[in-house]
């Protein structure tokens, strides 16, 4: 793979307290991900708010502002994230899709480009810039835009299932599925918005667990134990 954008996930980097940061956690994906940079493969992030806020399960505040309050946890996650990258000896850049003074880039794709050719990883913050799209939907977008070879979805969970395994014990993992099949059983992939445009756009993507030593390594290397979404 040449260019791959990585999807994580706010609550992994909170690790076991759930909320707000875990050095150790992000220090072990900033190892990773230097290993990828260093093998010469260009990576685009996207974080999710989730360890700090959530903005569709505020129940007693207009959806629009929840959802700018979650674009600005975002925020927050990739300018830390991005400065624990910088300590393991990576160059960094943090886009967004608003203006943000001093603190990041104003999202363009020439831009982007221009910073993953560096050798740089390019943190994409502040989501699409528009209530009522998710984290999922930013990832497909901005991997589109960067024409990423693939999308690494790094989970909780160590795949895709027919079912919530943490529900059902009998559930069952998944191998490989097409995009088609996720979108028709509704499998907790990728939001709807998010699923149709990889279809559309003939994105592949794949779900693998966060926990494990190397599992961001393995995954862009092609040795994951995890879910290959087809297009």
């Amino acid at each position: 793979m040449k260019r791959v954008l990585l999807k994580l996930s706010g609550e992994a980097l909170a690790g076991e307290k759930h909320t707000g940061f875990d050095e150790a956690t992000v220090l072990g994906v900033a190892r990773q991900v230097k290993t990828l940079v260093d093998d010469g493969i260009q990576v685009g992030i996207v974080i999710g708010g989730g360890n700090f806020w959530r903005g569709r399960t505020s129940e007693n505040m207009d959806r629009v502002k929840a959802d700018q309050i979650g674009m600005l946890a975002t925020v927050m996650n990739c300018i830390y994230v991005s400065e624990i990258f910088r300590s393991v000896g990576l160059g960094t850049e943090v886009f967004t899709p608003f203006v943000c003074g001093g603190f990041a880039k104003l999202f363009t794709k020439d831009e982007a480009l221009a910073c993953l050719n560096r050798g740089k990883v390019a943190f994409f913050a502040g989501g699409t810039g528009h209530p009522y799209f998710s984290t999922d939907t930013t990832t497909t977008l901005r991997a589109i835009e960067i024409e990423a070879d693939i999308i690494l979805l790094a989970k909780a969970v160590d795949g895709v299932y027919d079912s919530d395994p943490k529900v059902n014990p009998e559930a069952v993992k998944y191998d490989e599925i097409s995009i088609a099949e996720v979108i028709d059983k509704r499998l907790a992939v990728m939001d709807l918005t998010a699923s149709i445009m990889c279809m559309e756009n003939h994105m592949p993507m794949l779900v693998f667990g966060l926990e494990g030593g190397d599992s961001i390594v393995n995954a862009a290397r092609g040795k994951s134990a995890g879910t290959k979404i087809t297009v």
